[in-house]
């Protein structure tokens, strides 16, 4: 933390005792709603259209943001549509930077997805949002290794294009090879720019491939295609069938270690908790449910006002007090039995009787 900061903070400390009841925070959000040290804020400066059903979001964050991300890495946004807040994750698509005041997220608007919509054509410069500090282990190291291999379909292209943009801000691209399957070339997000950095770098080896046209990628061809890809580390995002397609293959070759993936959806996993009776100790209610249901959904089931926001472990919206009990996170199995923690709700199911503060 700076001396800057430092200050700062006391002058809040400062001014709490001065503005009672209302805090600093109710002040300085009517001169500027980005400063908030309740929440992370961000304001949309920009919607930069990519392809007719993608586009990038330029955000400003606001007080408490820190911009060194690592490449690769996933935020959580919180957008307010109808009084009600929608989280999702998306990844970061631009490079971190020490001196930056925006950050980029890409989007692709999904036909069964509402937020991604929204965000793609309904979303105005200007509106504040919310977000969640940078997350994720699909990254980029540094330095960087000597040869890498990026393996992306569809918007599967966001994380990597962080990566290559770091590369090329640092002048650090190796001997790199990406290859990119899209349905046409037209949806084919950050086509131009992939092609300039090829003409900057020409260790930079883009593959583009139209699935439309030439099918989808089958990986007994990668011995022709790049002969060497036992020898890179790899990095690959993108459909679901595609990535079982690829930890498949690697899995075969007994090269796990040198796999990097990114799913965009949720992994549960085989968890599960042992059910039990649920109290919700501040509203009385209580519920006995099984082992498949969250914690979440049990408090609905009761009839109890819980938070949420993602429902994927992304947000941290749902996060209460557990008091006693355990319970069980879904997404690795681990057990949470220790008193006054917390806990998502929604990604935990009760192991045995516990109880939540609220």
């Amino acid at each position: 933390m700076t001396q800057e900061t430092i200050t700062w903070e006391r002058a809040r400390q400062a001014l709490d005792t001065l503005t009672t009841p209302l805090l600093p925070d109710d002040y300085l959000q009517l001169i500027n709603p980005l400063w908030s040290s309740r929440e992370l804020r961000g304001r949309v400066e920009a919607v930069v259209r990519e392809t007719d059903d993608a586009a990038t979001l330029v955000i400003r964050p606001g007080w408490g943001w820190r911009y060194q991300h690592r490449p690769g890495q996933y935020v959580g946004i919180g957008v307010q549509i109808g009084g009600k807040f929608h989280w999702r994750s998306y990844s970061v698509s631009s490079a971190p930077k020490r001196t930056g005041r925006t950050l980029a997220i890409t989007v692709r608007a999904m036909p069964e997805g509402f937020l991604s919509d929204h965000l793609v054509n309904g979303l105005a410069p200007g509106t504040i949002v919310r977000l969640a500090l940078p997350q994720g282990d699909f990254v980029l190291p540094d330095p960087p290794p000597a040869r890498a291999l990026f393996l992306v379909g569809g918007s599967g292209i966001t994380p990597v294009m962080s990566m290559l943009r770091t590369l090329d801000r640092r002048g650090t691209m190796s001997d790199v090879v990406l290859h990119y399957s899209s349905t046409t070339p037209d949806r084919m997000i950050f086509r131009d720019e992939l092609r300039e950095l090829h003409e900057r770098h020409p260790t930079l080896v883009v593959h583009e491939r139209h699935t439309d046209l030439e099918g989808i990628l089958e990986l007994a061809s990668l011995d022709q295609l790049v002969p060497d890809w036992r020898q890179r580390e790899t990095w690959a995002c993108g459909p679901a069938p595609m990535l079982d397609a690829v930890e498949q293959h690697w899995d075969e070759a007994g090269l796990d270690d040198a796999l990097h993936l990114e799913r965009f959806s949720l992994s549960l996993g085989d968890a599960e908790g042992e059910g039990g009776l649920i109290t919700f100790q501040n509203s009385g209610k209580e519920v006995d449910v099984d082992g498949a249901t969250t914690v979440l959904e049990a408090g609905e089931q009761a009839g109890v006002g819980m938070p949420y926001g993602c429902r994927v472990g992304i947000c941290h919206t749902c996060t209460l007090t557990k008091i006693s009990g355990t319970v069980r996170d879904l997404r690795n199995g681990e057990d949470y039995d220790q008193p006054n923690e917390q806990v998502q709700t929604c990604v935990t199911v009760p192991v045995g009787p516990c109880v939540l503060n609220i």
